[in-house]
């Protein structure tokens, strides 16, 4: 009789996996009350810096989170934020061209994400 594999037991979130885990569920849910003529940033709370065009988020265990995309001036822009401190404002902004459809980047922060490019879990 073969024996059963073991399993290895799971490593418990780190804060900064936690905090990654919930901003992508605020992301996907700002997302979903926009329109087509909208697409998310984020403004620096406390800050005159102005808004980032959302590209991506990610996190460095065991207490880091890090945005990354364009600032108004499409500028590429990096925010490095411990856990402790983290304050986003999630604002809705014009589209930067009129042509393309709106970015939606909720659906891309998740590794598993198996849809497609148009945000809305149907795959092309």
């Amino acid at each position: 009789m073969a024996k059963a594999a073991a399993k290895k037991p799971e490593k418990p979130k780190s804060p900064a996996e936690w905090a990654h885990d919930r901003l992508v569920l605020y992301i996907r849910n700002f997302e979903k009350q926009l329109d087509g003529a909208q697409e998310i940033a984020m403004g620096f709370a406390g800050d005159e810096t102005g808004v980032l065009r959302i590209e991506g988020i990610g996190y460095f265990d065991p207490d880091i989170i890090t945005f990354y995309g364009r600032d108004d001036n499409g500028a590429k822009t990096q925010l490095i934020q411990h856990v402790s401190q983290l304050s986003v404002t999630l604002r809705a902004v014009p589209k930067e061209s009129a042509e393309d459809p709106p970015r939606r980047i909720g659906f891309q922060l998740d590794a598993g994400w198996i849809g497609g490019d148009s945000g809305d879990g149907s795959v092309s």
